[in-house]
């Protein structure tokens, strides 16, 4: 059986969530799960030419309740909020491209540990050097290796060549879900094999 493709930015509260229950319905399914790093910043600014959720009037607001409630119902730790500062989500995401270049069957435990780190904790891991304590030192290091960032950028330049726009997106077999409140339809969708 074929991997589900995970596709997710660590800035993405919505990413977070999801990754907290991908593996669990991939799992199901008789499944493992691939997971991708993407940056919403060349998705979604660079080449889609809109801006942030938390900038775009109306929306904002919106989306700051929708992960708050979301959070609250699930019971997911959360200290950081939707209005903080953005955290800037290369080291974690150059991490995660040399992980799954050199020791892919650290990737999961890297993203949980990252984005428990992130969103679970507050903390900000926009350095390399700041990974350290959550991932150790072998990939904080790797995060700031020239490596590192051309394996990100593969990653990137791969999911928008595969069309992807959000964090989260969830492809099975070429079919993408976005966003965590499609992992339901992803459920059905592998159930009947799709339709």
């Amino acid at each position: 059986m074929k991997p589900l493709h995970f596709h997710f930015d660590f800035i993405s509260p919505y990413g977070y969530f999801a990754s907290l229950r991908v593996e669990d319905l991939a799992a199901r399914h008789g499944r493992t799960v691939a997971w991708h790093p993407m940056l919403l910043g060349v998705a979604v600014l660079k080449v889609m030419g809109l801006k942030p959720l938390m900038d775009t009037p109306l929306k904002g607001d919106y989306v700051e309740r929708d992960v708050l409630r979301h959070a609250r119902e699930h019971g997911v730790p959360m200290k950081r909020q939707p209005r903080d500062a953005v955290m800037h989500p290369l080291a974690c995401g150059r991490a995660l491209a040399w992980v799954n270049r050199h020791c892919p069957d650290r990737a999961a435990a890297v993203t949980h540990a990252l984005y428990g780190a992130c969103w679970g904790e507050g903390q900000d891991l926009s350095t390399p050097a700041s990974l350290e304590p959550v991932v150790g030192a072998e990939v904080a290091q790797a995060a700031a290796s020239e490596e590192a960032a051309l394996l990100l950028r593969a990653e990137i330049d791969a999911s928008i060549a595969a069309g992807i726009f959000g964090s989260p997106t969830l492809v099975i077999d070429g079919e993408p879900f976005w966003g965590v409140d499609k992992l339901e339809q992803a459920e059905r969708w592998l159930a009947r094999g799709g339709w």
